[in-house]
């Protein structure tokens, strides 16, 4: 297969972790990629020698001038979008009731809001086309909360809501979408990606105080590894159908499943107290 005839990939947060694995693996199976960073210097190595079927961008999400010319360089080079892999973003950690504004609504933007306008600004690439695969990169933070990361399972549970009606909207034009949830993975997410708002009030000592000291005590230790997970999303998006969810690793899958066991015992316990809430008569 020539280059010309090889899926193009559009990867945000290509400087670090799971999206520098995944696009290094995209340009060395020799498909087309634009590759994104805020900081373009970090990202320019991953295309170097094939400069003419991948490109470096420099794109911030929460930018909205950027968002729009690294879409328009992406259409001029290539003429079309096939994958687009929504991986910028980071983590923050706080107890809820220690969350500081400023970070709360920063996190938002580059999780959340970002996500949601360089999505909005590659889809009607993918109408016309009829045919793409979005991949948003969530968490299993984004389907379930842990302590002391509430705002950022908040932020990648907005994803995952949004995701779910973005997939009834597009399904029908030939658009999939899926949301990937990552356990912990042995990338610098900890050292570099992450910020803490360490708890100060003693009874949180035993729960959000004891992950915040864990988290960046177990960087570089994780199971997960980066480039597995790569290979994963690669396969996903060359099915016919792109699955709603893709969990990796094993400890986020074992940890998502148990959880889906007690969500649905939870809400089939209160079955008749549920069914007593519409009109008599109702079913």
């Amino acid at each position: 297969m020539s280059s010309s005839n090889t899926p193009v990939w559009f990867i945000t947060g290509c400087s670090t972790g799971l999206g520098r694995a995944l696009a290094s693996l995209i340009v060395k199976r020799g498909w087309r990629a634009v590759v994104t960073a805020r900081d373009v210097s970090s990202i320019t190595d991953l295309v170097s020698g094939a400069e003419d079927r991948a490109v470096a961008l420099a794109l911030d999400v929460n930018k909205p001038a950027e968002i729009e010319a690294a879409v328009a360089a992406a259409r001029e080079k290539f003429g079309r979008i096939d994958v687009l892999v929504n991986n910028a973003g980071y983590g923050y950690q706080s107890t809820a009731e220690e969350g500081v504004e400023a970070e709360i609504r920063a996190q938002f933007d580059a999780n959340v809001f970002g996500l949601f306008a360089v999505t909005r600004a590659v889809l009607p690439i993918m109408r016309a086309q009829r045919s793409g695969n979005i991949i948003n990169i969530t968490s299993v933070a984004g389907l379930i909360g842990f302590p002391g990361s509430g705002y950022y399972a908040a932020s990648k549970h907005a994803v995952e809501g949004w995701s779910d009606s973005l997939r009834a909207e597009v399904a029908p034009l030939g658009i999939g979408v899926t949301c990937v949830e990552p356990g912990p993975f042995r990338t610098d997410w900890a050292g570099r990606s992450l910020r803490q708002t360490i708890t100060q009030i003693d009874d949180y000592a035993e729960t959000a105080g004891k992950r915040h000291a864990n988290t960046k005590q177990m960087s570089g230790t994780q199971a997960g590894d980066p480039v597995r997970a790569g290979e994963a999303m690669i396969a996903i998006a060359r099915n016919a159908e792109a699955p709603r969810h893709l969990v990796l690793g094993a400890w986020g899958f074992n940890a998502v499943v148990d959880y889906l066991h007690q969500l649905t015992k939870d809400i089939e316990s209160q079955r008749e107290l549920s069914l007593s809430a519409d009109f008599d008569g109702q079913s």
